[in-house]
């Protein structure tokens, strides 16, 4: 019997504790484990309040930690240098754990306050490299090494990060860099040169936007579609054939390639699961360099509508790959009912005139063993004669079906006589009323993956059973056979995914319809402002085998995160504002400030904000009760504004007469002599109409956990009430609005690429006038939400789609700005460090 493990009480009350400063719930627990730093870390905290108040991100509190081990380690380093380190680190100064190593062992030689430009030097304060020259860097250190391939990729990497020049530069950085120089020079990893006479402009011609998702998704573990569930996959023509036949003319029209399909029922839009089934058999199939359709599964009239078609047509390319064709099951409506008549007459199959009830009882509903039914041995002429009543409207729905006769002696369900046909009364959106009689999916699935010689038939676990049905009809009917292969869905936990709960949630009035960003719907995930780069990297990390995958949404914002960390802009925003007056500069005083929108991504560019005598804090950024381990604004305190080139120091403050908050904070600058470096640095916007700064938002919207639970049913009663928090009135530095032009100038003009791209790869036939069959166009790539952010020290936000910001819809590139009628809202996308929720 296994032990149970011991409750240790000092871990359990040190983890609540370390959480307090930003680690998560697993970062926190492993600081907890070690007495000495732990002991260390507590210290910290207790004499540093502040730092359990939410001043820090998730990066800083790791760097705390790795203070704390570094301290446990060190007999040498007093209060006054440990505290020394937390304001470098809390100022953003030490930005590694590497840096924070060498901030100590610099401190066990010197005491604090120190030689400020040594310090700095000897621990890679205020280090930048631009990619260019770090791209340059490598390039000239494979240069003049002995580097013959790949094989060198580990040597050379350690070899860089520990020379002088790039001793402080991001480790991912050089590692980038590393693996784009390896790239150029010796081709892409693990991919074998071209066969043949097929030259290098042949294979970058042939190269699809596909290619490059996957690359980019999988270039951290290309061996997502080599190793694994995926690597052990059948090569194409290695799936047994009733027939050998069969297996050569399969193998004579796909020419030995990989062919797969992604087969969406059109009845709802797309959830994040889906993402995962979209990665699998697009990706596998680039990957191969194969092709994969889009097919539409429409044979259930009653629940399809043109919307859903358009959505997944859309949601698929928005993730970034396109289909080679766009095809539907009912494409194939003639060939599959002259399919279900030859089954008919081999014997097959046989129309059933039974009640559901009466089918359910014959299948072993409430047995669990079969039946055969009243109709299963009728003549074969009878079945023929009755199936083309049924085709010509002679019975109503339920009253007679056209079953499978099977194998009531296997012990699968899915082999006790199955229904091939059934009797709908509704006009389809395509054949309209041509048809009276629908395939079901049991009978459709594997016969339009044979029409369609698709090699490689990938779908979730649920459809084990199937397999063996979907292999006994192919061979019933004498066609191509192809391979179903199932791995594991794709679940995330405090969420649903259910069409049926979420419908009745709209439905209901619960959400805000089916793209409510507190949904993981793929169109809810989008209006949000997730980049659908981060969601193919989500679900490429989690690798694909046959076991589910129930993920915490937690992890799938983390992700996110991460990939916003080096794509997004940073731009100066204040949620709350409070207004501040600097009384030593005059009313008409203007300095306008360049600063960048990404530190370490120069390419990104920078803005140009005004710098006046108002300007304005977040709310939180002073307080009146002031302490030694509080670095922001407050009675006797100075503090650094991001940017601006001189500190402020508190004079006074008004207060509401009525309210008694503080409404207004008067400081000085400190602009005359040699000021102290603050310890803290805060973001502001200043006043300034004559540039329409701030950009005021009219709704910032923030969104939380929308159920209680981790495990939700769809149940109203565990809606969280404090789901959607909307504020009002924050401000943006006037920046935002050249960030917001560019930002859909360049996704117009990738798009109209993209698109005219995939028209000219894919031979599609030209689509008839009048034809509502979704096809690709450059607006489906477009949206509101290609405007993202990050509000620095605040969280990653997108404009949301119901803006209305007249100059961003006007194609021309003049000087964007605020108008009458204008009404801008903002979602935030992710926090920047965990968010634990509202609850009720």
């Amino acid at each position: 019997m296994s032990k149970v493990p011991k409750a240790n009480p000092i871990v359990d009350t040190l983890v609540p504790l370390f959480r307090s400063i930003g680690l998560s719930p697993a970062k926190a627990l492993e600081a907890a484990k070690s007495p000495r730093s732990a002991s260390i870390l507590k210290e910290i905290i207790d004499s540093h309040p502040s730092i359990a108040s939410g001043s820090l991100d998730e990066k800083e509190a790791g760097l705390i930690v790795a203070l704390a081990a570094a301290l446990s380690k060190s007999n040498d380093v007093g209060a006054t240098e440990r505290d020394y380190v937390i304001a470098k680190i809390t100022a953003s100064d030490l930005k590694t754990v590497d840096q924070v190593n060498a901030a100590v062992k610099y401190l066990e030689r010197h005491t604090a306050p120190t030689n400020e430009s040594e310090f700095n030097k000897e621990c890679g304060v205020g280090f930048e490299i631009t990619p260019t020259a770090l791209h340059d860097q490598v390039k000239g250190y494979i240069n003049s090494n002995t580097v013959t391939g790949w094989a060198n990729l580990s040597a050379v990497m350690t070899a860089l990060k520990n020379s002088p020049g790039l001793r402080w530069a991001s480790p991912l950085d050089v590692k980038k860099a590393v693996e784009k120089n390896f790239t150029e020079i010796f081709g892409v990893k693990g991919v074998a040169k071209s066969k043949g006479n097929e030259s290098k402009k042949d294979t970058k011609a042939a190269q699809r936007p596909t290619d490059a998702v996957v690359e980019d998704a999988t270039s951290a573990r290309k061996s997502v579609f080599e190793e694994g569930f995926l690597g052990a996959l059948h090569k194409p023509g290695e799936n047994p054939q009733a027939n050998p036949r069969h297996r050569e003319a399969h193998l004579a029209t796909t020419g030995g390639s990989v062919w797969t399909r992604f087969p969406p029922e059109p009845n709802g839009y797309l959830h994040i699961g889906h993402s995962k089934a979209i990665f699998v058999n697009f990706g596998y199939a680039a990957h191969h360099n194969g092709k994969c359709y889009l097919r539409y599964d429409d044979t259930n009239p009653e629940k399809e509508e043109g919307k859903y078609f358009d959505s997944i047509l859309e949601m698929v390319r928005w993730l970034g790959f396109e289909p080679w064709k766009i095809t539907y099951s009912s494409d194939y409506f003639s060939e599959l009912y002259d399919l279900a008549v030859e089954l008919i007459k081999r014997d097959k199959a046989y129309v059933c005139h039974c009640t559901q009830e009466e089918i359910k009882t014959d299948r072993g509903e409430k047995r669990g063993q079969p039946r055969p039914c009243i109709h299963r041995n009728r003549p074969i002429s009878e079945s023929l004669t009755e199936f083309e009543g049924m085709k010509n409207g002679k019975y109503r729905p339920k009253e007679a079906n056209l079953r499978m006769k099977q194998d009531l002696e296997d012990g699968n369900p899915q082999m006790w006589d199955l229904t091939a046909y059934r009797v709908l009364d509704t006009p389809h959106h395509r054949t309209h009323d041509k048809w009276k009689i629908y395939p079901t999916y049991d009978f459709t699935h594997c016969l339009v993956d044979s029409f369609e010689n698709i090699s490689h038939s990938l779908c979730t676990t649920e459809f084990i059973a199937s397999r063996q049905s979907y292999e006994w009809l192919c061979d019933a009917v004498d066609v191509y056979r192809p391979r179903q292969s199932e791995y594991g869905r794709l679940n995330l936990e405090g969420t649903i995914m259910s069409k049926r709960k979420i419908a009745a949630l709209v439905n209901g009035g619960h959400v805000q319809g089916w793209d409510d960003p507190r949904l993981y719907t793929l169109i809810a995930l989008r209006r949000r402002g997730v980049p659908p780069g981060a969601i193919i990297s989500f679900v490429s990390n989690l690798g694909v085998s046959t076991a589910a995958s129930n993920i915490e949404t937690a992890r799938f914002d983390q992700t996110v995160r991460q990939y916003l960390e080096g794509t997004a802009p940073r731009l100066l925003m204040v949620v709350r504002p409070l207004k501040v007056t600097i009384e030593n500069l005059p009313a008409d005083y203007l300095l306008m400030v360049e600063k960048s929108l990404h530190p370490k991504v120069p390419e990104l560019g920078s803005s140009s904000i005004p710098f006046t005598r108002h300007i304005y804090i977040e709310t939180d950024d002073f307080r009146l009760e002031d302490s030694k381990d509080y670095f922001r604004l407050a009675p006797g305190k100075t503090v650094g504004l991001f940017g601006a080139p001189y500190p402020i120091t508190y004079v006074s403050h008004k207060n509401d007469s009525g309210s008694g908050e503080v409404v207004e904070v008067v400081v000085k600058l400190e602009n005359e002599g040699a000021a102290k470096k603050p310890k803290a640095f805060i973001q502001w916007v200043a006043e300034h109409a004559p540039s329409g700064s701030p950009v005021r938002v009219d709704e910032t919207r923030i969104f939380h956990r929308l159920f209680k639970s981790d495990r939700p049913s769809g149940d109203v009663t565990d809606l969280s009430p404090n789901s959607l928090e909307v504020i009002k009135g924050a401000m943006v530095e006037v920046g935002f609005w050249a960030l917001a032009k560019r930002s859909l100038i360049e996704a117009r003009r990738d798009a109209k690429a993209r698109t005219e791209q995939a028209a000219k790869d894919n031979k599609t036939p030209e689509i008839a006038p009048g034809d509502d069959t979704p096809h690709a166009s450059s607006e489906q790539l477009i949206g509101k939400e290609c405007v993202r952010f990050q509000g620095l020290r605040v969280a990653y936000f997108a404009l949301d789609k119901d803006s209305r910001v007249a100059c961003l819809d006007e194609e021309d590139e003049a000087s964007p700005c605020r108008k009458q009628g204008d009404y801008l809202i903002l979602n935030r996308i992710v926090s920047l460090k965990e968010d634990s929720g509202k609850t009720a």
